[in-house]
């Protein structure tokens, strides 16, 4: 079991952050909600057993969020009617749900059904150890980082296909406002729903997400010589310590994410 760290996301929202980044209209935002809480989805389902919120449809979902070494990445994903037949056909499903081999074996060729309507953003440690410090000093947090993440993702999309309709996993309900992206980006509906890799557009861009996180992850063990666990718990602080002891305490600077406590394990009692 491979153990996260969320704990710098806990109380703080992704459906508003990403809202105020886009100057969009979420679905189902309720504001005299006394919380953020996952209701029980009532969606359709199609024939895959998806929520169907209909075609054309942007699926945004991000991977590494909770891993202390390797990057942050955003995917988004444009899905019609007939892409989502394929993609049913190729069984994309959660990247949750699938071991590396299989997210590495079917990641190409969702990139090839979706050859013009895929995004991939990578923010390396280094560019995310960097925008951390430079947000803190702003007064943001992480959700301002990982909504520009997936609203550059959509962007990006939207530059290439023309859909009405995104759809991302839901989180909390407090708002931020980020600078003003481009005008198209603001013409869209944001679906935020439970479980949201439920939907055919965000379980394939779950896969893209995690086949480029696990590739990262595999270019970091090869240049340290050291196996480098996904995740945050004793493994990873166990290659933590292996790493600084080789190359230094900086080196943490260029693998991990060093605002997480990890990183006060990994230096204590070296």
């Amino acid at each position: 079991m491979i153990n996260y760290d969320f704990s710098q996301f806990r109380d703080k929202s992704f459906k508003d952050t990403i809202a105020g980044a886009l100057d969009i209209k979420i679905a189902g935002n309720d504001k005299k909600s006394p919380g953020f809480s996952c209701q029980k989805d009532k969606a359709g389902r199609n024939n895959g057993g998806f929520p169907d919120y209909g075609y054309p449809i942007i699926g945004t979902d991000e991977s590494g969020k909770g891993d202390y070494f390797g990057p942050l990445v955003i995917a988004g994903v444009f899905v019609d009617e007939v892409t989502a037949k394929k993609l049913f056909s190729l069984g994309v499903t959660d990247s949750k749900l699938l071991d590396d081999y299989k997210i590495r074996k079917i990641a190409p060729e969702i990139r090839e059904i979706c050859r013009d309507g895929y995004s991939v953003i990578e923010i390396s440690p280094q560019t995310y150890n960097r925008l951390y410090d430079q947000f803190r000093k702003e007064g943001k947090n992480l959700n301002h980082l990982l909504a520009w993440g997936h609203a550059k993702a959509i962007e990006e999309i939207l530059g290439k296909k023309d859909s009405k309709r995104v759809i991302s996993d839901k989180f909390g309900n407090e708002r931020y406002i980020l600078s003003k992206l481009q005008e198209k980006g603001r013409k869209i509906e944001l679906i935020q729903v439970c479980k949201a890799e439920q939907n055919i557009a965000v379980a394939a861009a779950s896969v893209l997400a995690r086949e480029r996180f696990i590739k990262k992850i595999d270019q970091l063990s090869a240049l340290y010589n050291i196996n480098i666990p996904k995740g945050a718990g004793p493994g990873v602080i166990k290659a933590g310590k292996q790493l600084v002891s080789l190359k230094g305490k900086d080196e943490l600077k260029k693998s991990g994410k060093v605002h997480f406590k990890t990183t006060e394990k990994i230096l204590n009692q070296l």
